[in-house]
């Protein structure tokens, strides 16, 4: 049985560890680690190495081919008045110029009711309070496109001069239609006050060509056909650090390997640990992997994706009910809380083989409001990171992987048409549908 309730001692270990932080430390410093670029390469090279250090086997990168996007200059020219801005990730190169409408924080109304077409509309990152889902802004962005507008501006709600950046495009089309960028509240606000009705122009300059990212991965534990998959994302979007988006992750699972080694005689079941490429740019390295992967053999999936900037973990459990009992037993054990939700969360590393029932957490940092803060910004940096609660977190972690690798815990699956179903009682299928990222037949069985 995995069962650590009797020791203590891999605790105090974990919380003096500084495994996780100083490869944290590392991934920063590498500057760029963009899907596809060579920074990318060195941040899975790092988690490899880090890996094998810290007693796994079979340390590797698993390479596979992606869309690469690499940034080139852009601009807004507002009546000769330049606004500062930035490309959003696979947005083709181009200029597009026409009416300036700002159709506020974007709602699938606001299209509708809008002056769009040949137009260029910006939309808030933000969504306004009595809309039950978060609306992302890959979701606006196709909005856009389906109603024929000219270019896309992504305004971040929240203050402090920073445009925010993300990847638009799909799976099936990785680049996108119509130029995008991103700009800060401020030059939102600007260009809402000064320019609507009038004419404007974005530009966006880039390079557009086939490259390859990969995953990194690695083993503890006896050497069973089940296992538990434990994940992160190595790769961030290439205007910050990336610290906690998703370089905290990456560095938990890391420190949770580290503490797993040295109980890896009383683990049951195998326990995977892989750290993807290409994740900002449509959840690609996880994709390819679920694709690889023997799905059946999969008991859980505990991906770690934002967190260590909030001191209180958030576990959505997407409706397993048996993830929900393991993360209550995890909040009692060690008389601490842990937020949970059961809503579907369909934007990173799990959500490609919870599409297909397989049990799994997203676990991040519980967070005040709407949108990602710091996060997709210039300012997702080391400092706002605390040591401290990565070496908590990864205590948590460990004890719930252990959990998860007991023989003796039961972890129901799901069919798929309950997670569809989940999906649109939620209001979260219209968006991916409109994305082109619905995964589900008429019958809510897995497209092939």
């Amino acid at each position: 049985m995995t069962d650590l309730s009797e020791r203590t001692d891999w605790i105090g270990d974990t919380f003096t560890s500084s495994v996780g932080w100083d490869l944290l430390e590392d991934l920063v410093d590498v500057g760029n680690r963009m899907a596809g670029q060579p920074g990318e390469r060195e941040g899975l090279e790092l988690v490899r190495d880090a890996l094998a250090d810290a007693g796994c086997r079979n340390a590797r990168i698993d390479e596979f081919d992606v869309q690469g996007w690499v940034r080139g200059t852009a601009g807004i020219d507002a009546a000769g008045r330049e606004e500062h801005c930035i490309a959003l990730p696979r947005s083709p190169a181009g200029e597009a110029s026409g009416e300036f409408v700002d159709l506020g924080y974007g709602m699938p109304a606001d299209f509708e009711d809008g002056d769009v077409a040949g137009n260029v509309v910006m939309v808030s990152s933000d969504t306004p309070d009595e809309v039950d889902r978060f609306v992302h802004r890959t979701e606006k962005y196709y909005y856009a496109v389906e109603h024929g507008a000219a270019a896309f501006v992504f305004a971040n709600h929240v203050p402090g001069q920073l445009p925010p950046t993300g990847s638009v495009g799909t799976e099936a089309d990785p680049i996108g239609d119509i130029p995008a960028v991103g700009v800060s509240a401020e030059v939102g606000a600007r260009l809402s006050r000064r320019s609507v009705g009038d004419d404007v122009a974005v530009t966006v300059e880039c390079e557009t060509t086939e490259t390859t990212s990969g995953n990194a991965m690695a083993e503890l534990g006896p050497d069973t056909d089940e296992e538990v998959l434990v994940s992160s994302h190595v790769d961030a979007h290439d205007v910050a650090e990336g610290a906690m988006d998703n370089g905290a992750g990456t560095a938990s699972i890391v420190e949770v390997a580290s503490a797993l080694a040295g109980l890896e005689d009383e683990l049951d079941t195998r326990v995977r640990f892989v750290a993807y490429g290409s994740e900002e740019v449509g959840l690609v390295g996880s994709g390819v992997e679920a694709e690889r992967a023997d799905l059946d053999a999969v008991e859980a999936v505990v991906n770690v994706d934002s967190n260590v900037f909030g001191r209180t973990l958030s576990l959505s459990t997407h409706g397993f009910d048996d993830l929900t009992a393991a993360a209550e037993r995890l909040a009692d054990r060690f008389d601490h809380p842990v937020s949970t939700s059961e809503a579907q969360v369909p934007h990173s590393d799990h959500w490609p083989f919870v599409v297909h029932g397989v049990p799994g957490f997203m676990v991040s940092g519980e967070t005040e409001g709407r949108g990602r803060g710091w996060g997709h910004t210039e300012a997702d940096t080391l400092e706002k990171l605390e040591s401290r609660n990565l070496r908590e977190q990864a205590v948590l972690l460990t004890a719930l992987v252990a959990d998860l690798a007991d023989s003796g815990t039961e972890i129901g699956r799901r069919e798929p048409s309950e997670i569809a179903a989940a999906l649109e009682d939620e209001d979260k299928a219209t968006g991916m549908k409109v994305i082109g990222d619905w995964p589900y037949d008429d019958d809510g069985a897995v497209d092939s």
